[in-house]
């Protein structure tokens, strides 16, 4: 059974940086991806950013895009979300995840396991 177990949310003021971390069991696909989702109250999961097993290819949301940098230590099975220029519309529960190489990567019914989240709290 595949755990995934979140950390580092903080609450910031607007223009901080903070750092997540996402320590996992080792699973067995051959092709993954790692990705971090978050989740505002009254808001839908969206997908943050995602990376691939095999190259290590990433891609962001354009919300994100220049700001977070996600990244993975493969022989310490954790990934990272580094979190720079935070704005309060960055406030949201940050989920990380792990699926097969199947599907749209910001769509989080193509992941299998989840963590319990971690808050990230942004003040203007």
């Amino acid at each position: 059974q595949v755990q995934l177990v979140e950390s580092g949310g903080a609450s910031v003021q607007a223009g901080g940086s903070l750092r997540l971390s996402c320590a996992a069991t080792a699973y067995t696909y051959r092709h993954y991806r790692l990705a971090w989702f978050r989740q505002a109250p009254g808001k839908e999961r969206e997908g943050v950013a995602f990376i691939v097993s095999s190259g290590g290819s990433t891609r962001y949301a354009d919300s994100v895009r220049g700001r977070f940098t996600i990244s993975q230590d493969s022989a310490e099975n954790t990934l990272y979300l580094q979190m720079n220029a935070l704005k309060p519309e960055d406030t949201a529960k940050y989920y990380c995840a792990v699926g097969d190489y199947v599907g749209d990567p910001f769509i989080a019914s193509n992941y299998d396991y989840w963590g319990q989240g971690t808050q990230v709290t942004v003040s203007s």
